[in-house]
């Protein structure tokens, strides 16, 4: 349900769980998270999912048994935020929930028009993991995020590009991220890393 491709120094993850809108499984989450503390070697990561929804968060079985609070979580966002890589989260569709946090967590940010995006935790009951609430509101500045995660906004994706929550909407997301990791393809890794460390 996760898939990896490499092309040279292009690493593509993709969640494969389209009958389910992508909602993740611990397995799913432990392999992602794993994935991406391998992912050194890389120069650009792209996060993209199958189907119509990027993803819908937890799967709703293992949420309900504890999975919504699961530190894995928090050691996937933290192992996509500390790739020295160029990380770029290819929005298919919705994203919703604790999937949040691997877009947050990611670089750059480009989007299909119309998806949604929301992250229900106030109506759930479950604080956010730690580290979401501080990437959104550096994205978007803190009363926006507390639209998202107190209020329980709805955001549309020209609303989020507007924003900052997104960087892009394209029709195509997966092509448009290939385009924009074109120039760090033809860098040297720590050239990469340099310019990375230095943006913070």
């Amino acid at each position: 349900m996760i898939e990896l491709e490499k092309e040279g120094g292009l690493w593509t993850l993709t969640i494969n769980r389209p009958e389910k809108a992508n909602s993740l499984t611990r397995e799913m989450l432990l392999r992602l998270a794993e994935i991406a503390e391998e992912a050194a070697s890389a120069k650009v990561l792209i996060l993209t999912g199958r189907g119509k929804v990027f993803s819908a968060g937890a799967d709703l079985d293992e949420a309900r048994a504890g999975l919504a609070t699961d530190p894995v979580w928090e050691r996937l966002s933290g192992a996509l935020a500390a790739l020295p890589a160029l990380t770029i989260a290819a929005l298919n569709g919705t994203l919703a929930g604790g999937a949040f946090g691997m877009a947050l967590a990611c670089d750059l940010r480009v989007s299909v028009p119309g998806a949604k995006f929301f992250y229900p935790v106030m109506k759930l009951g479950f604080l956010p993991q730690p580290s979401d609430p501080v990437r959104l509101a550096a994205l978007v500045g803190p009363a926006r995020a507390k639209l998202i995660l107190m209020a329980g906004r709805k955001i549309e994706s020209a609303e989020a590009l507007a924003m900052g929550l997104i960087d892009r909407v394209s029709d195509d997301p997966l092509a448009e991220a290939r385009i924009l990791a074109a120039d760090a393809l033809g860098a040297e890794p720590a050239h990469i890393a340099g310019i990375k460390k230095l943006v913070g």
